[in-house]
């Protein structure tokens, strides 16, 4: 019954959402652009709330989601072993942005509503998941801090290079491209410093055992 129930669910958030993208670029994420989707398909209200509880701000969710999903396969089907490290995680954001290329309009409409502080939490989430997918699907198994940072950081690429590719008007892209090496670039620069920082201060003496010589000195 229950997985019926999730089946019926997915169904709906299918044809809802092939239903209304390509009248966001023009109508926008609103309520009323999803009531006419479902209108358009014969779907009654109460079903529109079966598949997206919250409206509009479930409906992008699913569309971020639906993207990641995707491009997991891409990415996952790639030669990641012949790459490095920073060549992965290029591709790998590089065709997460390629598999909503058809519908950029929607997801710069999707990602303007997610800035507004009430859907703050679910713009956040989502780029939190898009990060999680690309780190898992490159080969990732950190499980320390590395784990936060690394997601941490690639947010803050991601989201940016997003930003840039929204007004990207070059012959297939290639100024977002360059963008997002550069971004790398930066990240990777980062990354040795921590690293580096982090070296140093294990050839260090406990700050703690210094204190404790100068308050018992005698020990």
């Amino acid at each position: 019954m229950n997985s019926d129930k999730k089946t019926h669910g997915n169904d709906l958030r299918e044809k809802l959402l092939a239903e209304i993208l390509p009248h966001v670029a023009f109508d926008g994420w609103t309520d009323r652009a999803l009531a006419d989707a479902a209108s358009r398909l014969g779907i009654d209200e109460a079903e529109v709330r079966i598949a997206f509880p919250r409206g509009v701000a479930d409906a992008i969710t699913y569309f971020s989601h639906r993207a990641d999903d995707e491009a997991e396969v891409l990415i996952q089907a790639a030669d990641l072993k012949s790459m490095k490290v920073r060549e992965r995680v290029t591709f790998a954001v590089r065709k997460r942005i390629e598999v909503i290329a058809a519908h950029r309009e929607a997801a710069r409409r999707g990602a303007a509503l997610f800035a507004l502080p009430q859907y703050a939490l679910d713009g956040a989430a989502c780029v939190y998941r898009t990060c999680d997918m690309i780190w898992r699907a490159i080969g990732d198994t950190s499980t320390d801090f590395n784990f936060y940072t690394k997601r941490g950081l690639l947010s803050g690429v991601l989201t940016s290079t997003m930003i840039y590719w929204f007004g990207d008007n070059s012959e297939g892209n290639d100024e977002t491209w360059k963008f997002l090496d550069r971004r790398i670039a930066d990240v990777m620069q980062i990354e040795k410093v921590k690293a580096a920082v982090v070296k140093v201060a294990g050839t260090l003496p406990n700050p703690l055992t210094i204190l404790g010589a100068l308050r018992y000195p005698g020990r």
